[in-house]
C-alpha cells in the first residue's frame, strides 16, 4: 500500500472515531513520510489535545511544525512538551525535544526531570506509545524481534486498542491475512499505530539478523 492509500485510510478512522488520539498520531505520522508538514502537526497537536500524556507526540508535532516554517508555534509546543515528559519521567521524548529547542535557539525550560517510577508509582509499567500506565503484556504478542520490542515496550491496553482498530484495517482495506502482501500491509498499519517507525523497524530487524 502507498502512502497516499495509508494517508486515505487513517482519513477515514479519524472522520469515524475523532477523538481516538492514536488515529490523529497514526494519520499525522502518515502526512509527515509524505511531506505534508502542516497537516501532520495539524493532527499532532489533536492527538495532544486528546491525550496530553503523550509526550512522544509534542516532539513530532514541534518537528513538523519547524519543517513548514512555523518555528514561533513549533518553540511554544516543544516548551510545553519539555516540561510535560519532564513532569511525567519521560526521558526520551525530553532529550529529543531538548535538541529541536537548540536547533531554534530556544532557551530550555528550567524544570527538574522527575523518574518515572517517582510519577507514576514503584514499579508502575509505562506504555512508550501512550505514556500512560498499563499492563506488561506476559509474553510477547508473536514471536521475533518486534513481538519482543512490543512486549518491553507497548501496554496490553494500547495493544488491545490496536487489535481493534487493526479489525477496521482488514475490514475496510477487506485484507486475507493469509496472503504475503496482506499481511504486510496489516503489518505496517500496527507499526505505525504501535509508534515503531522506519529506523527502529530496520533496527529490529538488523539484531535478529546478527
Amino acid at each position: 500500500m502507498d502512502i497516499t492509500q495509508r494517508i486515505a485510510q487513517f482519513e477515514n478512522m479519524c472522520r469515524e472515531d475523532p477523538d481516538n488520539d492514536m488515529a490523529h498520531f497514526s494519520l499525522a505520522g502518515a502526512y509527515n513520510q509524505a511531506g505534508r508538514f502542516d497537516d501532520a502537526a495539524t493532527h499532532y497537536l489533536r492527538c495532544i489535545e486528546l491525550n496530553p500524556a503523550m509526550s512522544k507526540a509534542y516532539q513530532l508535532a514541534g518537528a513538523a511544525l519547524m519543517a513548514c516554517g512555523r518555528t514561533d508555534d513549533a518553540a511554544e509546543i516543544l516548551k510545553k512538551g519539555y516540561v510535560e515528559a519532564s513532569q511525567r519521567g519521560d526521558l526520551m521524548p525530553r532529550n529529543a525535544i531538548a535538541e529541536l529547542l537548540e536547533q531554534l535557539g530556544e532557551e530550555i525550560p528550567q524544570v527538574e526531570a522527575k523518574d518515572p517510577q517517582e510519577v507514576h508509582g514503584e514499579g508502575a509499567f509505562i506504555c512508550k506509545r501512550t505514556g500512560r500506565p498499563g499492563t506488561q503484556m506476559p509474553r510477547p504478542p508473536f514471536r521475533g524481534p518486534v513481538g519482543e520490542w512490543i512486549r518491553e515496550n507497548i501496554s496490553k491496553e494500547t495493544f488491545d486498542a490496536w487489535i481493534a482498530q487493526g479489525t477496521k484495517v482488514i475490514n475496510e482495506l477487506r485484507l486475507d491475512l493469509s496472503r504475503e502482501e496482506d499481511a504486510e500491509i496489516y503489518d505496517q498499519h500496527m507499526r505505525e499505530f504501535l509508534g515503531i517507525d522506519e529506523d527502529l523497524y530496520a533496527q529490529l530487524m538488523g539484531r535478529a539478523k546478527a
